[in-house]
């Protein structure tokens, strides 16, 4: 393996267990609130459009986080990425939309350019597994 070819392994592996493992822990607070209390981060224009109580809207949130985390640490990992960068840039919108947490919104978009590069890392890894034949 050339050796730019271990670097650019080593940053495919980074990203995809941190975000991966990061996405699915992420959602499954949600149903246990030990890292944080999720729903003081939703704002209250987006609490009132909800038809279903904020628990609900977590615990389903909390699903789709580990679905997304499932797949990025899968063999789907640039599927898993795309979702993960598109919903970390969801949630930066809405924290921003609600006026409150720009610190958490500018975090929330730079894990979103994290997950486009391994959405771009994972195409490479996977066209040098077939060139190699894997």
């Amino acid at each position: 393996m050339d050796p730019n070819d271990r670097g650019l392994e080593r940053a495919y592996w980074t990203l995809r267990i941190g975000l991966g493992l990061g996405a699915f822990l992420a959602g499954l607070d949600k149903y246990f609130d030990l890292l944080a209390n999720w729903s003081m981060y939703l704002s209250p224009g987006a609490e009132r459009l909800l038809p279903v109580s904020t628990d609900t809207f977590f615990h389903l949130v909390g699903v789709i986080e580990m679905a997304a985390g499932l797949l990025v640490l899968s063999k789907w990992t640039r599927i898993g990425a795309a979702i993960v960068a598109i919903w970390l840039l969801a949630i930066a919108v809405q924290l921003v939309a609600g006026g409150m947490f720009y610190d958490l919104a500018v975090r929330d978009t730079e894990m979103a350019l994290g997950a486009f590069a391994l959405f771009q890392l994972a195409a490479w890894h996977d066209a040098r597994l077939v060139r190699a034949g894997a």
